[in-house]
């Protein structure tokens, strides 16, 4: 193979990574998934104002958050405590980005289109904004110092960032390849796993004591909304009803999902 042959190849490889493939659904299935997302949209924001006005106020739901600190201080041992600290690594403002990182990396270069990580590293980044840009405008204090398992934090503490991250990885990719897949087993499957992760990582901030009960719910809410968007823009851009055809030289019909 020539060397002009190797260049145009690999120029065509990078083309073809901008290249969004469609695929055609079923007019209701279509009216539904933007009915979803319009439906997370609008119900996070929803809750997040509930939640924003209750913390600024000491209201509402932000009344739960001594006694549930309470409760988890109480299930306190030495092995869940270290359990705990490894996910608030793993999941961290340290491990979290390496993680999306190679996923994304590992997605674009496995992947031929790059429509879907890009999707995902665009709602990650958003979530990253959010919480930067909230906290410091809400300023809520974290629980006392003297509650930390792994040293002190002096930062604010509404939204919990570790806790929109999880959110944000997990549900995004969940529907990413769930909507590919099109296989109910499947995407009952990935969501569970979703939701199991984010439990797991609001648990272990309310354990370590790092964050209140209204804190990490603001993040699922804010999630909900980020998730809502993502489904809209992905359903927009890459689904058509049947008949409808494939237009434009950035488009493709769906040949294998990737």
């Amino acid at each position: 193979m020539t060397t002009s042959t190797t260049s145009r190849a690999s120029g065509r490889r990078f083309r073809d990574k901008f290249v969004v493939e469609e695929r055609h659904l079923p007019r209701a299935t279509r009216r539904r998934l933007f009915a979803t997302a319009a439906a997370l949209i609008l119900l996070g924001a929803v809750f997040f104002t509930g939640l924003l006005v209750g913390v600024l106020t000491h209201t509402g739901f932000e009344r739960f958050d001594r006694p549930v600190e309470l409760w988890f201080n109480e299930q306190r041992s030495g092995g869940m405590t270290g359990v705990m600290a490894f996910l608030a690594v793993v999941f961290g403002p340290v491990g979290m980005p390496i993680i999306v990182l190679v996923v994304t990396v590992v997605w674009l270069v496995a992947a031929k289109h790059a429509w879907r990580p890009l999707v995902l590293a665009v709602g990650m980044a958003t979530g990253v904004v959010l919480a930067q840009v909230l906290a410091p405008i809400v300023r809520h204090p974290r629980p006392p110092i003297g509650l930390m398992l792994v040293g002190p934090d002096h930062s604010f503490s509404f939204p919990s960032g570790h806790v929109l991250g999880v959110c944000d990885f997990f549900l995004i990719t969940a529907f990413l390849l769930a909507s590919r897949v099109q296989s109910r087993r499947f995407a009952i499957g990935a969501f569970v796993v979703a939701i199991a992760m984010i439990l797991i990582q609001m648990a272990s901030r309310l354990y370590l004591g790092y964050h209140w009960i209204s804190d990490t719910t603001a993040s699922l809410t804010l999630s909900m909304m980020i998730l809502g968007v993502v489904i809209a823009v992905d359903t927009a851009r890459t689904t058509l009803e049947p008949g409808e055809p494939v237009t434009g030289p950035h488009s493709q019909p769906q040949q294998d999902g990737t």
